[in-house]
């Protein structure tokens, strides 16, 4: 040190050649450390900090409270401001053992009269860090500002330390409860410790983010019962409003003339409905009118109940009603015409050919099932010139029915009886007659409903019966003039050997007669076509009209031959 150079009282140059500028002496107390900082309360420590090997270094005095560095006797000169001073040696109070407490080391406290005073007024409200803090309370660690270098100093030049410093390398490891300076030099870099507005902004964006969650669970939360609330509603209620669903707009009512809707359209109005009571017995069949005088064609078993008293209601298809009367009736052909009064603008139905159907043409059938009234159904030709018997149930056959009848898959039942079978024209090609029981047997009334066979009169045979019913009441049956064994089951129709009431079994003069018929003879075709029982050949000649040519095989003797005759004729008794 350059003490010689003159200088302004209380300044000194330092190592480097610079002023320093004196500082006050620090006043030690039992709560300020050797730089005259507060120092905080902490735990005893009554280990000795190790003496360094070989003694007391220089510089130091040996005081029994640990190494401390002897203090400096020079005074800072005159104008340094980046050195640090080094601390004014002091004098152990008198009946002491010669040793100064260790920095930051609680011990024994010098005596009361040697006490330095505190730099700072005690804090009445004990405030860290000139407070009392805690007992184990850390003091908040505070940045410390950065001094102005000195004129010819390199900024960020760290300051020269004093000779005495190296001394301070024996000092014992820093304590985290040591005394707190918040003016020292950190002797590495500041702490990288986040400020107060750091701190806020990261607890605001915090709280942002919380709210943030907060409101998205809330919102979901009310979305969810919301939208329950509402798929209940709309399950019970069928939905908040009124439901429309979508829909076609209204079409013409037109149809084609020759779809199944068509046919049905142009037939309805000349279908009516047959209520039949008398005898105690009632029924219900079909008929359809076959012209504007009020004449209805319809089967003998539907009008049969009513007897010659009975009572026939005809129920039309606009609703309304009107008595009926029998015109005639023919049960071998299953046929019967009757005709109400007093009734205006009848439309007849138009009437086909059944000549003309083949197997696969489709067909309409209308009826009152169950006296369901304008049922309409819809089928093809399943097979035509089906021999079928139906009735017999008086026992001496007078009611037996033979029909070379068309068969139909469409739907007939009870209450069909009687009604018309149309083609894909809407003319009328049959009558429904019967059907095929689940038991095997024909029954005209169909007990037990439809199984996709029935049967139908075809409209030629209908046709002639009806007009000789209206003309005369009564139906002619083309005839052979020979008794049948029926008893017979071999191949064929066999003409018996005996005659019915004792007359013979080929009547005399009749066409079988003429023909060269014998008793004993089996007849097996006729007209070409297979004949193989006694009511199989009344159908195919019931099919024709009397005076109708026919060819007839048989067999006599084993012998096969061929005869033609000409069809008689006979009442329908």
């Amino acid at each position: 040190m350059n003490e010689g150079k003159p200088g302004t009282p209380g300044e000194s140059e330092g190592p480097d050649g610079d002023f320093e500028l004196a500082r006050p002496k620090p006043v030690r107390s039992p709560r300020t450390g050797p730089d005259g900082d507060y120092e905080l309360d902490r735990p005893l420590d009554t280990a000795p900090a190790p003496a360094p090997e070989g003694g007391t270094p220089d510089g130091a005095a040996d005081t029994g409270w640990g190494s401390v560095p002897a203090p400096s006797a020079e005074v800072p000169a005159s104008g340094s401001a980046g050195s640090v001073p080094a601390p004014v040696a002091e004098t152990p109070a008198p009946g002491s053992t010669g040793t100064v407490p260790a920095h930051g080391v609680q011990g024994v406290a010098p005596p009361a009269d040697e006490q330095p005073r505190p730099l700072h007024d005690p804090d009445p409200y004990s405030t860290p860090p000139y407070g009392e803090p805690g007992p184990w309370a850390p003091a908040p660690p505070v940045q410390h500002p950065a001094a102005t270098p000195a004129h010819g100093v390199p900024v960020g030049a760290a300051p020269t330390a004093p000779e005495t410093a190296p001394a301070a390398q024996d000092a014992p490891a820093a304590d985290p409860w040591a005394r707190y300076d918040p003016w020292a030099v950190a002797a590495s870099a500041p702490p990288q410790q986040a400020g107060p507005a750091d701190g806020d902004a990261n607890r605001r964006r915090g709280r942002r983010r919380r709210t943030l969650i907060g409101a998205a669970v809330l919102i979901a939360l009310v979305s969810g019962i919301a939208g329950g609330v509402v798929g209940v509603q709309l399950e019970r209620n069928g939905g908040i409003g009124a439901v429309e669903l979508p829909q076609a707009g209204v079409e013409a009512p037109d149809r084609d003339p020759d779809s199944v809707a068509g046919i049905a359209a142009q037939a309805l109005p000349s279908v009516v409905t047959l209520h039949v009571s008398g005898g105690g017995r009632a029924g219900t069949g079909t008929g359809f009118v076959l012209d504007d005088r009020g004449h209805i064609l319809t089967n003998d078993h539907v009008v049969e109940p009513a007897g010659a008293d009975g009572d026939i209601t005809v129920t039309f298809h606009s609703g309304d009603t009107a008595e009926a009367a029998v015109v005639g009736r023919d049960s071998g052909y299953d046929l019967a015409v009757v005709r109400v009064k007093g009734v205006r603008g009848l439309t007849p139905l138009p009437l086909g050919n059944s000549d003309n159907v083949q197997v696969g043409d489709p067909v309409v059938a209308i009826g009152a099932p169950f006296d369901l009234a304008g049922t309409v159904t819809s089928g093809i030709i399943s097979a035509r010139e089906r021999p079928i018997t139906a009735g017999g149930e008086k026992g001496d056959g007078s009611d037996v029915s033979y029909v070379d009848a068309l068969q139909t898959d469409a739907p007939i039942n009870p209450g069909n009886s009687g009604g018309p079978l149309l083609d894909g024209k809407g003319r009328v090609v049959g009558i429904n007659s019967a059907i095929r029981s689940a038991d095997g047997g024909l029954d005209p009334e169909g007990g037990s409903g439809s199984i996709g066979l029935g049967f139908a009169i075809p409209i030629n045979q209908g046709k002639r019966v009806a007009e000789e019913l209206i003309e005369t009441g009564k139906a002619t049956h083309p005839v052979i003039g020979i008794t049948l064994d029926m008893d017979y089951s071999g191949d064929g129709a066999r003409v018996a050997t005996e005659g019915s009431d004792g007359g013979p079994p080929v009547s005399t003069g009749g066409p079988g007669a003429e023909a060269g018929i014998r008793p004993g003879d089996v007849i097996t075709e006729v007209d070409g076509r297979p004949v193989r029982s006694g009511e199989e050949l009344i159908v195919r000649t019931r099919a024709h009209r009397p005076g109708d040519r026919l060819e007839l095989t048989l067999e006599r003797n084993g012998e096969e031959r061929t005869v033609s005759l000409v069809l008689g004729s006979s009442d329908g008794d």
